[in-house]
């Protein structure tokens, strides 16, 4: 017989841990939490900089994508986390929210009560900001927000090459103006990554009215008629069914939460069909409306031996994680992508529409490629894509990766932004803060000039920059798949709250939205809000 419980969540991610934590708070309310992931013990995930050496199946799915025409036909690597606190465990921290514009755009596309002024106290709630108190910022949530106790030399130099270059100074990217140049802030507590299961779920483990499972894929919903009714899943090696006498709630993120729709038979009739999957559903918009940011690299040789470079290889490496274990201090602090800028590159853009991540070090290929000397990475994106991807089914087992596309460039309008951004990173790079430390370019290189050279470097070496978003579109058209209170459209007790539901990607890193998604989903599901 099923183990019965009020709420069941679906993915131990940044979206699932606020609600476990949330829904829990009421000690009537039984919350079951499965993750297909293990638990987040992992010293590395927990050292900021540890970030490097999270590449593993034990605690990142490690995806790929479907060959990319436009960028030379190229499978590009996509990490997704697979553990308690999700992608917030393995990612590089960096506390942005994106712009007002971005939500009060959702709201024009038909989402009441999700505009700028609606989703700002819930960014409020959720955070606890160490340095900024303010209209924008919180200081009694359990997502601490920080800046680092370590923060590289040439960072800092960055900045104030930016500023040279033209960029304002800007010390807090999400109060009143997102554009200029500085340090990011970080998810972090006393020198330790702060994910959402650190901030959120593990304070609350103790209750004895949540339940949380590890090691648990989920492989079907359960619906009798319209409505969802439990869970299906699989943990050493035997099946369980849990029943949910009030809802099932999706938190899978954008690539697993539409997997489990379609594998539950909801989703395109046709889809389904042809991977012999009975229809329980037709919900066409499941697994579409991919949306990425795309991210380039300009990468610089360094002339002198400051960079994180020798921290990460033998004896540096050893060094830097012996005074991390004992004082939480150092490089081992580090986040990698320590400051940044948000800039306009494409003529008369109303707000940035160009993100960068400055790293003081070497990165090629998500860190995968070791290089060697010193460098210094400058990553650029293009912030607002117009292409737009689907997430379908490979096979009817759930254990199965489904087919990632997120036809990167196919619409060519996103492919000026990052040439443009890429002159921009040169113009900084060149300033005189960081030329004393400027060596050879070695990405996209110095012979690279014109308009078709760049465009062919970027089809080239271009990857994902870790956003995917908006594969069960919140909205009220036909194509949406959960409407504005994250209703899947249709059916009964099935609710999707995670990245997926974004109808558009935000300005910035996806993190924060997330969670602040959550904490308001938490309220529309308790009665709180409308």
């Amino acid at each position: 017989m099923a183990t019965a419980y009020d709420y069941i969540i679906v993915g131990a991610g940044s979206a699932g841990c606020v609600l476990a934590h949330r829904l829990s708070a009421d000690p009537t309310i039984r919350v079951l939490l499965l993750e297909a992931g293990g638990r987040d013990d992992s010293f590395l995930i927990h050292m900021p900089a540890g970030i490097a050496r999270l590449i593993t199946p034990e605690v990142n799915w490690l995806y790929e994508t479907e060959p990319q025409a436009a960028l030379h036909g190229r499978r590009l690597f996509w990490p997704r986390g697979k553990t308690l606190g999700g992608s917030s465990s393995i990612n590089a921290m960096v506390y942005i929210r994106g712009q007002p514009q971005d939500y009060d755009h959702w709201r024009a596309l038909g989402n009441p009560g999700w505009g700028y002024e609606d989703v700002l106290p819930y960014f409020r709630r959720a955070e606890n900001n160490e340095s900024v108190l303010d209209h924008w910022h919180g200081r009694e949530g359990p997502l601490n927000v920080c800046e680092r106790r370590y923060t590289n030399p040439l960072s800092r130099l960055f900045v104030e090459a930016a500023a040279a270059s033209g960029l304002a100074r800007n010390a807090d990217f999400n109060g009143r103006e997102q554009e200029g140049a500085g340090l990011y802030q970080v998810t972090q507590k006393a020198g330790r990554r702060c994910s959402a299961a650190s901030a959120y779920l593990h304070p609350v483990a103790h209750r004895p009215n949540l339940t949380v499972l590890t090691g648990a894929l989920a492989r079907r919903i359960v619906l009798q008629g319209r409505r969802a009714v439990g869970v299906e899943y699989v943990r050493a090696a035997a099946a369980f069914e849990a029943r949910a006498e009030r809802e099932v709630l999706l938190a899978g993120g954008a690539i697993n939460t539409p997997q489990l729709l379609l594998l539950s038979g909801i989703g395109p009739a046709e889809e389904l069909r042809l991977l012999g999957l009975a229809v329980q559903h037709d919900l066409p918009g499941v697994g579409r409306n991919l949306q990425d940011h795309l991210d380039v690299h300009v990468i610089h040789a360094c002339t002198q031996p400051v960079t994180l470079d020798p921290l990460a290889r033998g004896f540096g490496a050893a060094r830097t994680a012996l005074r991390y274990a004992l004082f939480k201090n150092g490089p081992g602090v580090s986040n990698v992508a320590e400051a940044g800028a948000f800039l306009r590159c494409a003529a008369h853009s109303p707000s940035p529409d160009v993100q960068l991540h400055f790293i003081p070090a070497y990165v090629v290929d998500h860190g995968r490629r070791r290089m060697p000397g010193y460098g210094m990475t400058l990553h650029v994106c293009c912030l607002r894509p117009a292409s737009r991807g689907t997430i379908r089914l490979a096979s009817a087992d759930p254990a199965k990766a489904p087919r990632i596309d997120p036809a990167y460039l196919s619409e060519p309008s996103d492919l000026a932004p990052l040439i443009a951004a890429i002159r921009r990173a040169r113009e900084i790079y060149a300033q005189a803060p960081l030329r004393g430390y400027l060596g050879d370019e070695v990405f996209p290189g110095a012979a690279r000039r014109s308009d078709a050279q760049l465009a062919d470097f970027v089809r080239g070496a271009a990857e994902t920059e870790y956003h995917p978003v908006g594969t069960c579109r919140m909205g009220t058209d036909g194509e949406a798949v959960v409407d504005p209170a994250l209703k899947v459209r249709g059916l009964e007790g099935l609710r999707v709250v995670d990245a997926s539901i974004m109808p558009t990607l935000v300005s910035g890193n996806t993190n924060a939205p997330t969670i602040m998604i959550a904490e308001k989903a938490a309220d529309l599901i308790l009665g709180v809000a409308s």
